[in-house]
């Protein structure tokens, strides 16, 4: 009853990977104590502050954005995202911002009307940008009306300087 089986090589070196494994000792690089065993185990903290505690992300991400001058962008892209929350539905359906260079905004606004409109809240617009991004980001709005239909091409255009009267 007592047979042997054979045992094939992948077995034996199956098993012979598993030994050196076990003679292989983990290494941990922080501090170890003493158990009454005589076994040695890593030693966390208690209930205080520890460097390897997770940290917010948030100061992180700030600290990121401050260290690689992303802050005046980053204002940029949530001035352009908010443009509507900004400065109200109603503006923003008439008004887009076209060109953002701080610290000027260019915004080209659907009709002259309401081109003349924003120039008169140009200062409102201004204080009410500084308090929704929490810094004043921009500190000029250039307004601009519609764009103009071009006269310079079509039947009757002339290429060059055009006809001029000499006057003599």
């Amino acid at each position: 009853m007592n047979q042997k089986m054979p045992v094939s090589n992948a077995a034996l070196e199956a098993l012979d990977r598993v030994r050196r494994m076990g003679s292989v000792q983990a290494r941990y690089s922080g501090s170890l104590r003493r158990v009454p065993q005589g076994i040695r185990e890593p030693q966390y903290s208690g209930a205080g502050e520890d460097p390897r505690d997770p940290k917010k992300l948030s100061a992180d991400l700030s600290a990121l954005t401050k260290a690689r001058g992303w802050t005046t962008s980053m204002d940029v892209g949530s001035l352009l995202g908010r443009w509507p929350e900004l400065v109200g539905e109603n503006v923003a359906q008439h008004c887009v911002p076209e060109l953002c260079e701080p610290p000027k905004l260019t915004v080209r606004a659907s009709s002259t009307t309401w081109a003349t409109q924003l120039r008169l809240m140009r200062d409102m617009l201004l204080d009410r940008l500084e308090r929704e991004l929490g810094r004043r980001v921009i500190d000029d709005i250039e307004i601009i009306g519609p764009k103009q239909k071009s006269w310079k091409k079509g039947r009757r255009s002339v290429q060059g300087r055009g006809p001029r009267d000499t006057y003599g």
